[in-house]
């Protein structure tokens, strides 16, 4: 007999139900979620959750409204799935069995939101219990969206695309898995596409928005139907429908990612349908979709050329798209001056920490690509970064962050200017001619929306056309310089940012004379803005400051004083917002003048506005991000002039990372406390780093040895943080430490050299935070490199380990450059003091070294390496028989500048030497070797050098 509830616990469960969603009576709904925590260890309990979520009329015995049952259905609904989730191992298989026979016939209700409550329920199941869990549930689903309305009803074929889509957004990667031989893909796939041209919209959109789920990750099965899928977009291209056809160009731009060649036989009437549907300026959401397919085609190499034919189609639908709409100025109105007035928590967005911490060679570049603030121009955030399956855990769609204002959104504005920059980038000179009239008809356009526009447009080309636009600059310049004086505020804002983009043209001019005339008003226009009366022209100000000082650079040096003399007006003015742009702006001045701002009147200027923000600033406010970096690359630009400084941060940046290890421990056997934010660790150790590296080895030393807790049990668990940003952090911290406090970190090597030996392996690192993982294992290798040098003899007993490591690395084609450089470089250090130890070995990982090192430059790092390896070959010269002219040419070609910089590198060329002369001794004929074997011109260096 199937089951059935008893009626008391029915009636009970449904009124704590119910109680939970009582927002005017606090005291029923506290009462009420305690019952229901108590009622979680009832193992009947998921039986009475589905039997009401499940059951479309009140049950018998039960008193409710229809709206009160809705309520009670869709807080059951939501209990279920959370039951699901996390503890869906412990449910009694009959629950589980009545839950898979009930929840479907939820997909066929009437309300909508029931429909969604049970996909996300079936979703759940799949998540937890995978495909052979519930094997039978796909072929369900696609049943009742193919029956024809009579056997299923409209609302259920919907229900059931919709479970379908969920499904297939959320487990991905398991439905392209094998199971007994088939991939449920294979078999979902031309489903969906059939589904395409079902007859209800809301079918059709789905299965089209499934489809672009697996686009971008080429499954097979997908690959195979490509073919298929594009023969429905071009069915579905002029859909009654505008959700399907907002799906039909999302497809076609993620099909130019994957398969260009598909697309480019198509152009001409792709070229069409998209100017078409971006026109539908009514639905904006439409027209940026089609818009985003000339962003994707314009930066896709092997496809961008084809457009050239239609530049004067496409550029003034763009141009049209730029100018803001009557409904985005009716949000825009009213900012007025409002400099004075205090931000709204709402206000402020999310801030995450920047790693600084990639630890790379003397002189190689980080990698760091900082971008130009958007604020005012345009840049989109990646959004198609993938979420790990089951990484969605809401019943709703956050949509509101952004509380409608157009400046804060991805719009078809910003999009359209976004995808004018890549067509200057691509075509240059011809993008310019097709814009020139309309910039001449609208810079001086009488309407400031227009104005505003072109100028948006102006400063889009500004880097791929700059050499078309620079003739026309001298009189376009002071033109934008008075725009900054505009009365509308958007007009300042994009002015700001425009100027910004051309700053390299000013800071560029070859004469004081030109710089007086150009460069000098535009960087005193935009410092000026800063302190604009209007809060979101100071933060395009501040933004496009931070440009110009990047492309300045050190010429800047000559205007610290005016400039931080501006900054620290700005701390005095701004509000919380602003606040984070304005460390940006300091931090960027610092990496770029360095120890140009090492001058007491600039330090006393400076440091006293940052100091008191320091002191204003909670350790638990994420302001404190922006502000750590900001102080990091400020101590490292004051050097030893940060040392009355230092202490006092130093020993906050321990205070903060204990609270933040107690509270994450916490948390761990605390489920229900939150888990504090990793970024308050990165950034507290990547200033750590800065701090020991600034002030002098004396000052350092007592820094650390001073620290409460001690600072390297802090790292302990540091190197261990599931989080990769705090490990990469954390290594650098370790290979600082090892450069400038080594007799301080000595103590404590027993314990963190096999946490950093367990860091450098490869498997260790996950699929989906690869690139993360490789920058950890990058500053691992530099750190073991670190150690190395210090610890000499004291690494025997880890040499075989971290032999295998290094070997590992360098022998993995996936493994980017700077890490096998890294790698091969902490090898070569190794052998300084161990090179018995590892001379047995020296066949093994000769090649993969020569290969690695020899793409590093001629530096101090370099130096050490080399060293290293030739005291080991000198301990096993037979060993080199297949490597020796990869190493007579590594020699041969070595510069050596830098080598002589330190005692520990000054005698290499001796160490090339002695190794050359062992090879003299054991070759017989060692100019046959030479003209056999080695080039020429290498030849001619080892013989006019070494006396080969």
């Amino acid at each position: 007999m199937a089951w059935q509830p008893d009626q008391e616990p029915l009636r009970q469960l449904s009124g704590c139900l119910r109680d939970t969603l009582s927002g005017h009576n606090k005291t029923a709904q506290k009462q009420a979620e305690i019952m229901l925590a108590q009622a979680k260890t009832s193992p009947d309990i998921n039986n009475y959750l589905t039997y009401l979520f499940s059951s479309s009329e009140v049950p018998p015995g039960l008193t409710y409204t229809a709206d009160e049952y809705h309520a009670v259905r869709a807080a059951a609904a939501v209990m279920l799935k959370n039951n699901i989730k996390t503890g869906y191992k412990s449910i009694p298989p009959n629950s589980l069995a009545l839950v898979r026979s009930s929840v479907p016939l939820a997909l066929q209700d009437k309300s909508s939101s029931i429909r969604s409550y049970a996909g996300n329920v079936i979703t759940e199941i799949v998540k937890c219990g995978g495909i052979l869990g519930w094997p039978s549930i796909l072929s369900e689903l696609i049943t009742l969206i193919g029956n024809e309305p009579g056997n299923v009803t409209p609302e259920g074929q919907e229900g059931a695309m919709a479970a379908l889509s969920k499904i297939c957004e959320d487990n991905r990667k398991m439905l392209d898995r094998e199971y007994q031989g088939q991939r449920p893909l294979a078999f979902i796939i031309p489903k969906l596409v059939e589904f395409t041209v079902h007859e209800r919209p809301k079918v059709r959109c789905l299965a089209l928005g499934t489809l672009n789920v697996f686009i971008p990750h080429k499954p097979q099965a997908l690959m195979i139907s490509l073919d298929a899928v594009l023969n429905s977009l071009f069915q579905l291209a002029n859909d009654p429908s505008p959700d399907v056809r907002r799906q039909v160009c999302r497809a076609f731009v993620q099909i130019v990612e994957i398969r260009p060649d598909k697309i480019l036989p198509h152009i001409a009437g792709l070229v069409e349908y998209m100017i078409t549907q971006q026109r539908k300026i009514e639905d904006e959401e439409l027209a940026c979709d089609a818009a985003e397919f000339w962003l994707s085609v314009g930066e896709h190499r092997e496809i961008w050329k084809s457009l050239a034919p239609y530049l004067d189609k496409i550029i003034p639908v763009l141009l049209e798209s730029m100018v803001y709409s009557e409904e985005d100025i009716a949000m825009l109105e009213g900012g007025g001056n409002d400099a004075d007035v205090e931000d709204r928590a709402e206000d402020i967005k999310p801030q995450f920490a920047k790693n600084k911490s990639t630890r790379t060679l003397a002189n190689g570049e980080d990698g760091d690509d900082t971008t130009q603030n958007g604020a005012g121009g345009y840049k989109k955030l990646d959004e198609s970064d993938d979420l790990d399956e089951g990484e969605i855990e809401e019943d709703y769609d956050d949509d509101d962050d952004d509380d409608g204002n157009p400046e804060d959104r991805w719009n078809l504005r910003k999009c359209s200017a976004a995808a004018l920059d890549v067509f200057a980038t691509d075509f240059g000179g011809p993008v310019f001619e097709t814009i020139l009239p309309y910039l001449m008809t609208n810079l001086r356009h009488e309407e400031w929306p227009y104005r505003e526009a072109a100028v948006l447009a102006l400063g889009a080309v500004a880097e791929g056309c700059i050499d078309v636009v620079t003739p026309h600059l001298p009189d376009l310049v002071p033109y934008l310089i008075s725009l900054l004086n505009d009365q509308e505020p958007l007009v300042r804002q994009i002015t700001c940012w425009t100027l910004g983009r051309y700053s390299a043209w000013g800071a560029s001019l070859a004469t004081p004379e030109l710089r007086a005339q150009f460069f000098e008003p535009m960087m005193e226009g935009i410092l000026t803005k800063m302190l604009d009366g209007n809060k979101r022209v100071q933060e395009a100000g501040a933004s496009a400051f931070a440009h110009l000082e990047e492309k300045a650079g050190a010429t800047l040096t000559t205007y610290c004083e005016p400039i931080i003399r501006q900054f620290v007006q700005c701390f005095e003015k701004y509000k919380d917002r602003n606040m984070f742009i304005l460390y940006d702006c300091v931090q960027t001045l610092a990496e770029h003048v360095g120890h140009g701002l090492a001058h007491p009147q600039l330090i006393d200027l400076l440091m006293p506005a940052l100091i008191h923000r320091w002191h204003k600033v909670s350790d638990q406010s994420r302001e404190l991000f922006p502000l750590l970096e900001c102080l990091s690359y400020v101590a490292t630009a004051l050097a030893e002039h940060f040392a009355p400084f230092a202490q006092p941060v130093f020993t906050r940046c321990i205070k903060i990372i204990h609270q933040n290890l107690q509270e994450y421990m916490a948390a761990v056997n605390n489920p229900r406390l939150d888990t504090p934010d990793k970024d308050f660790l990165v950034t507290s150790l990547d200033l750590l780093s800065a701090i020991v590296q600034a002030v002098d080895d004396k000052q350092s030393a007592a820094l650390v040895s001073d620290s409460q807790p001690r600072i390297f049990e802090l790292l302990t668990f540091c190197m261990e943080d599931p989080e990769n940003e705090v490990r990469q952090s954390s290594y650098a911290l370790l290979g600082d430490c090892a450069k400038y406090v080594f007799p301080q970190l000595q103590p404590f090597l027993p314990t963190l050299l096999p946490i950093l030996i367990q860091q450098l392996d490869l498997d260790a690192i996950l699929d989906e935070q690869i690139e993360t993982g490789f920058s950890v294992v990058n500053n691992a290798c530099w750190s073991a490199g670190e150690i190395s040098i210090q610890y000499g003899k004291e690494m025997a007993p880890h040499i075989e380990k971290l032999m295998r490591r290094y070997l590992a690395i360098m022998g993995n084609p996936e493994v980017p450059k700077s890490v096998l450089e890294n790698a091969a470089i902490a090898l070569g250090r190794l052998g300084l003091e161990n090179a018995p130890l590892m001379a047995p070995a020296l066949s093994t990982f000769s090649e993969p070294f020569l290969k690695s090192i020899n793409s590093v430059d001629y530096t101090l790092e370099k130096a050490t390496a080399m060293k290293g390896f030739c005291l080991v070959i000198i301990s096993n010269p037979q060993a080199m028989e297949k490597d020796l002219a990869r190493l007579f040419t590594v020699i041969a070609r070595y510069k050596m500048e830098e080598a002589y910089k330190t005692p520990l590198t000054a005698d290499l060329q001796q160490i090339f030497q002695h190794t050359l002369d062992v090879y003299k001794s054991l070759i017989p004929d060692m100019n046959a070797f030479l003209t056999s074997s080695v080039a020429p011109a290498d030849v001619s260096a080892l013989r006019s050098i070494y006396n080969m």
